[in-house]
């Protein structure tokens, strides 16, 4: 099976190629050139690279949030865009999930961590469960006080991952002690290699009823519900 993975949900953009378990390109670019810029000719560069051509992809596996807004419609538009019309399978998976897949070897909790500002945070729990990542705590926008008063309550060692770490770690270590550990930088990025794992074993979505999983409002969604009280509606971003 031939998988094309991508992640634009944050400043980093990865995307890979692989063939069932073999890796056979990938690029992650960390630097402010925007992803709309570098999405498509990124894929058309690693497709050379692997000698394949985009006809003879089987799955497109996508990370569909949380993160930027603005990100992730990036990479699932385009998703969405490649499965609809070369007919192939699409999967989306958790930016948190892929950032807590950098982490392996390890029986402790894996917390993935990105900043929602204001003191909240993305974040979920994994771990290892037969050498499969298994959701522990749902993925949710929360605060971080909230968040490590529940890690703390568990009691098990914890390793926090993501770029957002280094800003909350007095207060991790405040509140956690010895409990806390972090992860290496580097695993602090996304890889698309990880993805189009995790998306290989991942069930199928329909691309008419995906939707990514943006976890709280846009600033738009807030701003109308303040005169709109009583008046019912369905969610505005939901749609790609």
């Amino acid at each position: 099976m031939y998988t094309l993975a991508m992640d634009t949900s944050n400043q980093a953009m990865s995307v890979a190629v692989m063939q069932d378990q073999t890796l056979l390109a990938t690029t992650t670019i960390n630097h402010q050139k925007t992803h709309s810029e570098q999405l498509l000719p990124t894929i058309k560069t690693l497709l050379a690279a692997a000698g394949l051509r985009v006809a003879q992809l089987d799955r497109i596996v996508v990370a569909d949030g949380p993160g930027s807004y603005t990100g992730i419609r990036i990479a699932v538009t385009t998703a969405k865009t490649l499965a609809y019309t070369l007919n192939k399978t699409l999967v989306g998976i958790s930016s948190l999930a892929v950032l807590a897949a950098g982490v392996t070897r390890t029986p402790a909790l894996i917390v993935p961590l990105m900043d929602a500002r204001r003191q909240n945070v993305f974040t979920g729990g994994y771990q290892w469960v037969d050498d499969q990542l298994t959701s522990v705590i749902a993925d949710a926008h929360l605060p971080l006080t909230q968040l490590l008063k529940e890690v703390q309550i568990l009691g098990q060692p914890v390793v926090f991952v993501g770029v957002d770490v280094p800003k909350f770690a007095p207060a991790i270590r405040a509140t956690l002690g010895a409990q806390a550990t972090f992860a290496d930088p580097l695993s602090a990025y996304p890889q698309a290699s990880r993805l189009a794992l995790l998306g290989q074993v991942a069930a199928p979505v329909s691309v008419f009823d995906f939707v990514p999983r943006y976890l709280r409002l846009t600033e738009a969604e807030r701003t109308w519900l303040q005169t709109h009280h009583d008046e019912g509606h369905e969610p505005y971003v939901e749609k790609v």
